[in-house]
């Protein structure tokens, strides 16, 4: 499955936001340096789909807030 995801990092609060054209806003605590804040929106994304850290990719967007996110679920 591949989401977009639009994610705005320096966010007072963690959330996830489903917009109408099924994409998703993910406010981040962390900053978009070292990676960090890719770190934590793989982390959060993981948790709201149950599955393994390790099943989700950031296909395109890795130094962008627009990411394409490829998620591996065995359902």
């Amino acid at each position: 499955m591949q989401k977009k995801v639009k994610v705005k990092p320096n966010s007072k609060q963690q959330k996830i936001e489903e917009q109408p054209d099924g994409s998703l806003t993910v406010y981040l605590k962390s900053p978009p340096v070292d990676g960090k804040a890719n770190e934590e929106l793989i982390k959060l994304l993981a948790k709201k789909f149950d599955v393994a850290k390790s099943d989700i990719r950031i296909k395109s967007g890795l130094s962008s807030r627009q990411k394409l996110i490829e998620i591996d679920r065995d359902v």
